[in-house]
This record gives C-alpha cells, sequence and structure tokens, in this order.
C-alpha cells in the first residue's frame, strides 16, 4: 500500500521562531520517506497541508499543490507500468521539477526571502543585501545547481578582478570574505531546508581569507578638535551627526550601542555619569565614563540619544568632513578608533581599552 500526505517539519527541527520546511510524505507497505517541496514556512502558518496566515498564501499552495500532484502523477504511472519505486529517482525528479518552478534568480530571491527570517541586525541586513546585488551582477550563480565548488571559486576569482578595476580600494579583502561569510551561511541554510545537499565551502575551508585589513584610522587631536568646534543649526541632520560622531569619540561606543542608549542605567560616581553594559552586538561587558562634552550633549536631547538611520548617518559625517576640514573619510569606526588612540596616549592599558 502506498499513501501520500504533504506534512510539516517532520524531523521537528524548527523553533518557536524559525521557519520549517513544508514535505511530502510517501510512505510505502509502512515505511515512510519524505521529500522536501521547497517551500518553508513558520508552524503557526501551517495548518491540514495548507499555509495560512502569509501574504503569499495562494502563490505557494498553488506551487505545493502543482508539485503534489506531479507527485502523485509520477507514483500513478510506475504503479501502472509495475515498476519499483525507487524513492531515491523519485525525490530527484520532485527537485528537477521544483527547479523548473523557480525564478530564473532562484538564489537571489531565496536570499531576499529568508531575510528577515533569519534575526538579522541592521549592519548585517546591509552585507546580505550587497551580496545579492553582487550575484546579480555576477550573473552565473542562479540555480541552486550553480553552486558547487567550481562554482564558488569562479565567483571568488570574478570578485578579485573586480577589485582590481577599482582604483579606490571601494572593494577590499575584507568585503570579497564578508561576502563569502554570508553565502555560506545562506548555503548551510538551504541545506538545512532541503535546497543542497551539501555546502561546497565545507570542501574549501580555508581558501577563502579575510586578506590583510586596511590600517586603522583615527583622528589627531587637532582634527578632534576642529570637529568639535563645529556647531551647525539644531536638529539638523548635520546636527545630529556631530553630537553622534562627538560622543562616540568620547566614549568609544558604536553606533549601534548609541541607538540604544539608555541614560536611566548610568549612575553619578563623584563628578561624573558612569554605567557598566553590555555590547549589543557581542554581549562582552564594557564600562562608560560619561565626558562634560557628552553630557552638554545630552542635555541638547533631554538626555536620550536621537535616532538615525546609519546610511543617512555616514552621508552627514562626509558633510561634517568638509565642513571641519578634516581630509580622511569619516564613520562610526574612525570616531571608536580615535578614542582608543587617545586612551592608550593618556597612559590606559591596551587590554582595558
Amino acid at each position: 500500500m502506498i499513501t501520500t500526505k504533504i506534512v510539516y517539519d517532520h524531523r521537528g527541527r524548527s523553533k518557536k521562531n524559525e521557519v520549517g520546511a513544508v514535505e511530502f510524505r510517501v510512505t510505502i507497505d509502512r515505511q515512510s520517506y519524505y521529500i522536501n517541496s521547497g517551500v518553508s514556512v513558520l508552524k503557526k502558518n501551517f495548518s491540514d497541508g495548507q499555509i495560512i496566515n502569509q501574504s503569499d498564501s495562494g502563490e505557494l499552495n498553488e506551487r505545493i499543490q502543482i508539485l503534489f500532484g506531479k507527485l502523485q502523477g509520477e507514483i500513478n504511472r510506475l504503479i501502472a507500468n509495475g515498476d519499483s519505486i525507487d524513492i531515491n529517482k523519485l525525490r530527484a525528479k520532485i527537485w528537477a521539477l521544483n527547479e523548473e518552478k523557480t525564478s530564473t534568480n532562484a538564489v537571489v530571491d531565496w536570499i531576499e526571502e529568508q531575510e528577515p527570517l533569519m534575526n538579522l541586525r541592521e549592519g548585517t541586513v546591509k552585507h546580505y543585501r550587497t551580496l545579492r546585488r553582487r550575484l546579480i551582477e555576477y550573473g552565473k550563480i542562479n540555480q541552486w545547481s550553480d553552486i558547487d565548488v567550481e562554482g564558488l571559486c569562479n565567483f571568488d576569482s570574478w570578485l578579485h578582478r573586480l577589485k582590481s578595476d577599482y582604483n579606490e580600494r571601494l572593494l577590499s579583502d575584507s568585503a570579497i570574505y564578508t561576502y563569502h561569510k554570508c553565502l555560506k551561511a545562506v548555503i548551510n541554510r538551504a541545506v538545512l531546508f532541503g535546497k543542497l545537499t551539501n555546502n561546497p565551502y565545507w570542501q574549501l575551508r580555508g581558501r577563502f581569507k579575510r586578506g590583510d585589513n586596511e590600517s586603522v584610522q583615527f583622528l589627531s587631536e587637532e582634527e578632534m578638535k576642529r570637529i568639535e568646534a563645529i556647531h551647525p543649526y539644531q536638529g539638523t541632520a548635520l546636527a545630529i551627526a556631530r553630537d553622534l560622531f562627538v560622543f562616540q569619540m568620547h566614549t568609544g561606543m558604536s553606533f549601534v550601542d548609541t541607538q540604544n542608549f539608555d541614560f536611566s542605567n548610568y549612575k553619578k560616581i563623584g563628578e561624573k555619569y558612569v554605567t557598566i553594559g553590555q555590547r549589543i552586538k557581542t554581549g562582552i561587558q564594557y564600562i562608560v565614563c560619561l565626558s562634560d562634552e557628552c553630557v552638554r550633549i545630552l542635555q541638547q536631547y533631554n538626555y536620550t540619544l536621537p535616532i538615525i538611520n546609519n546610511s543617512d548617518y555616514n552621508k552627514q559625517l562626509k558633510n561634517l568632513a568638509v565642513v571641519a576640514g578634516v581630509n580622511r573619510r569619516l564613520h562610526s569606526h574612525v570616531a571608536r578608533h580615535s578614542f582608543a588612540t587617545k586612551m592608550l596616549a593618556s597612559g590606559a592599558k591596551i587590554e582595558n581599552v
């Protein structure tokens, strides 16, 4: 006896807020086999073989029903011909059909679909978006069958040729490494959901290296004073960027930590406000002591640091550099490195910094 059914994540691997695979179960003489449909959703959005409560439920259910119908049709054909049912051949047949139903760039589309489900931080989302743009620009990794050892090596070679075309080093070794890191994570996820049987990066371990980072950029004390001397009209984007950058120069805080700043965590010890907290990104403990300039900035904003988009922040920092006469590209890490350099020059131990 042979039965078929649409089921959800038969191994029970998906956690509460993670997506799981919709699968086709084929039972032959009480022995069950599973074929991934290529569709993954949250458990709460699956009921009685149907995807529910999603804006694309209709489209996904139609895709599943087409593939399920093909599966049943292939089983019926084998039975009618008196042929034995080889589940591996049947699975390969369904995967091939699933490939036909994908767009011309299934890999990029799937990465975009998965991004909001991966609990990524804003900075990390930016890396994945850039990866998608690079894959589209490259144009040779479109379907899952394009992802193999040779395909990844060719992609890496193309990235390095692209890097050599940039006179201003807009594409660094570190950036190329980040593309590989994101793509590797995506492929691991694809393997989990049955898109691929293995991750080719496993065979390329150590092949793609981070490379040499550019020298750490920091401001001289004179350059820091120039920026502090700039006072744009309060409330403008330039004024907000200036105040956040100065705050970072005086505390060493990252951009994401300034956006989650909470003054209620600070206690006054002597004449200074101090707190012990944890990095939003890494969870590493840190101590922050607010300088008089930091307190002045906080008073301006009623002790709540302004919220600004990271992209807008970087754009305004370019303007700030021009106004202050600082001949270098400003970004968050320049402020943090300037703080660290100043601390070391003042006699602080490097392990503490």
